[in-house]
């Protein structure tokens, strides 16, 4: 039976420009699906991604759920396209405040979002009462980018009793890409849900940044990918410290090396 892997992708090409995150965000599940690996992939509907060009289209059976973070209601809209000549279907994730009226990390003046830790929240617990809803389950689950970053404690943590995650591998890959400024004051009192509380996240900085962001995936995922050449050795170290497995950078077409490496988890 083929095994199942959820991509929790920030940026997939051809729906936003190509960079490195983008490039892999496209290629990687591509590529697992023509190995036999049974496929879903999800990404954020930023507000630069032109809907008619993408055909994305909304999925009224799946939209319409309100997600509470810091005790306000944000309603879930989920949109689905497939990427021509590659048959791979992906979910964007959508909401008026946080993506439908705004660009990427940054605005239009090159300043990243004061709330886009918010941002990252909301868009993990998308992602996660979705795929509940598709009655689908995951052996692997894999986050590229830092927007997928709260996924890991999500499911080690508020979702750990759900059959859906029963027995879930998580991994996350650490790309060059990040963030510069702090993710916001109040980061940890808006990770709060079910057995998450600030006391919880005692061990983790009150002022998030994007290496604490980092730590806070590495230290509830199963292993750690190294996306590109030489990417915060700090933090490659951190995980190895941590007793978790590393997939060394591997290259162009390493398709074979995540192959193998996803069918030993």
């Amino acid at each position: 039976m083929a095994k199942k892997i959820l991509f929790i992708n920030q940026e997939i090409s051809p729906y936003v420009p190509e960079t490195t995150l983008s490039v892999m965000g496209r290629d990687l599940p591509s590529k697992m699906q023509e190995e036999g690996f049974e496929i879903r992939t999800f990404m954020p509907k930023w507000g630069n991604i032109n809907e008619r060009r993408g055909q994305l289209h909304e999925v009224i059976r799946l939209s319409g759920m309100n997600l509470v973070i810091d005790d306000t209601d944000h309603p879930l809209i989920i949109k689905v396209a497939s990427i021509p000549q590659t048959r791979l279907q992906v979910y964007f994730i959508d909401n008026d405040d946080y993506f439908m009226k705004r660009k990427m990390a940054t605005d239009e003046n090159g300043e990243e979002y004061e709330d886009n830790g918010e941002r990252a929240i909301f868009f993990a617990r998308g992602v996660l009462e979705t795929v509940k809803k598709l009655r689908w389950s995951p052996e692997v689950i894999h986050c590229q980018g830092w927007m997928g970053y709260i996924v890991p404690l999500f499911i080690k943590t508020a979702y750990k009793d759900e059959p859906t995650f029963a027995g879930t591998k998580i991994v996350t890959s650490i790309f060059s890409q990040g963030l510069t400024k702090k993710i916001g004051d109040n980061f940890k009192r808006c990770l709060e849900f079910k057995d998450i509380t600030e006391e919880s996240l005692s061990d983790y900085k009150d002022d998030f940044d994007f290496i604490e962001m980092c730590k806070l995936a590495i230290d509830h995922s199963d292993a750690v990918v190294e996306a590109e050449a030489d990417t915060y050795p700090e933090l490659i170290e951190y995980a190895k410290s941590k007793g978790i497995e590393v997939l060394p950078y591997s290259g162009e077409g390493a398709n074979d090396a995540y192959k193998a490496f996803y069918e030993s988890l």
